[in-house]
């Protein structure tokens, strides 16, 4: 049950505005171009989600945000409004890890394959993916961008941006029982009040320029630290996904 409530404290509830980070601040706009939001519908509902462009015609996503349709908006900093950078692409496919356990929270990465190719531009292009198996050192300072709410109070529509701190394992082992270094990082310093929150979930952790994490789950209060999936881990899924998909589609346009 508490995993329950720490997961669904990062996705957003039914008729509920997006909103911000906690402890961050409205990003300057377009300054995140890849990133991506998930509209999302489920049996019991509708649902948000941030994701993020990692090829033209693909983005990357958490599992737990699944759903029997999803739209993606790329361009977009006010998400509120049409905005003439916008793009909304439907999702073609949505691959989640074959190995994703909802209950634990476990390989909680999800490939989508839009629709249709983008041409990269300066407000709408993917950002760079880490190496396999690449060590990511404590202390490294990230930023997370997101929709998500600060809290029950406070809502807004444009985009946030925070900077993070990777931690230690041990600090996320000791509030998480099934939190594992191997596939996912704790981030966030427990001595600030600054971390990803309600509607973040699937948002990138960028760090130098890489997405090294997507937001997964964390305290329901918003209590840093949070988990991530540790997006390293995942580089030949990632990678043997997206070649299998795009040759589906080759083919079935020869047809």
């Amino acid at each position: 049950m508490q995993l329950v409530l720490l997961l669904l404290a990062f996705l957003l509830p039914p008729r509920t505005r997006a909103g911000e980070i906690i402890g961050g601040q409205e990003a300057r706009p377009h300054s995140h171009p890849y990133m991506a939001y998930l509209q999302i519908q489920t049996p019991a509902g509708a649902l948000v989600c941030g994701g993020f462009l990692v090829r033209e015609d693909f983005v990357l996503t958490a599992a737990h945000c699944w759903g029997s349709s999803i739209n993606v908006i790329l361009g977009a900093h006010n998400v509120r409004r049409q905005e003439r950078t916008q793009r909304q692409i439907p999702v073609l496919r949505a691959i989640r890890h074959p190995n994703y356990n909802p209950e634990r929270s476990l390989n909680d990465i999800m490939l989508l394959q839009l629709e249709r190719r983008i041409t990269p531009s300066a407000v709408i292009r993917p950002v760079a993916l880490p190496q396999p198996r690449a060590r990511l050192q404590p202390g490294t300072l990230c930023t997370a961008a997101g929709w998500g709410m600060v809290d029950v109070r406070r809502i807004t529509d444009v985009l946030q941006e925070v900077q993070l701190r990777v931690q230690n394992d041990q600090e996320c082992s000791i509030l998480y029982r099934w939190y594992t270094g191997q596939t996912q990082l704790c981030v966030g310093d427990p001595n600030e009040r600054k971390s990803a929150f309600r509607g973040d979930s699937g948002g990138p952790l960028v760090c130098n320029n890489v997405a090294q994490g997507i937001v997964s789950y964390g305290n329901i209060l918003g209590i840093p630290p949070a988990v991530f999936t540790k997006v390293s881990s995942f580089w030949t899924w990632i990678s043997r996904t997206m070649r299998r998909l795009r040759e589906q589609s080759q083919a079935a346009g020869a047809l």
